[in-house]
């Protein structure tokens, strides 16, 4: 019988493999390397204009929702290209919903950025 790996252990070695999925999203894809940049274009904003801490929180969240979304919208998008190479409607469908989700995101995190950014502007 084998020895059982420890709790803490086994979430170590998960969290490290999160952490290199993380890096392997920001090297393969161009969408999250743009979102990746608005990030930081955002979070320097943020210390520009000296945000309050309800608006990092607010800023934050709707950074992180968008680029987890889209490593879901990219893993859902690889594993329908690995399940039926070929194109085929249904597929066609299932990998516009996902980037669906992604754009429904941005379009809030937007409206976010410029109710944040607007009257600090103007």
């Amino acid at each position: 019988m084998t020895k059982k790996e420890s709790l803490f252990l086994n979430r170590i070695r998960s969290v490290g493999y999160a952490f290199n999925g993380a890096l392997l999203l920001l090297k393969s894809e161009a969408s999250i390397k743009i979102q990746f940049v608005i990030a930081i274009l955002v979070t320097s904003a943020g210390f520009i204009f000296n945000i309050s801490a309800t608006e990092w929180l607010i800023q934050l969240l709707a950074i992180g929702l968008i680029m987890s979304i889209e490593g879901i919208n990219t893993a859902i998008e690889a594993m329908a290209d690995f399940i039926h190479p070929e194109h085929h409607q249904k597929i066609g469908i299932i990998k516009d919903i996902a980037a669906g989700a992604v754009f429904i995101a941005s379009v809030f995190a937007s409206i976010i950025g410029f109710i944040i950014y607007l009257p600090k502007i103007f």
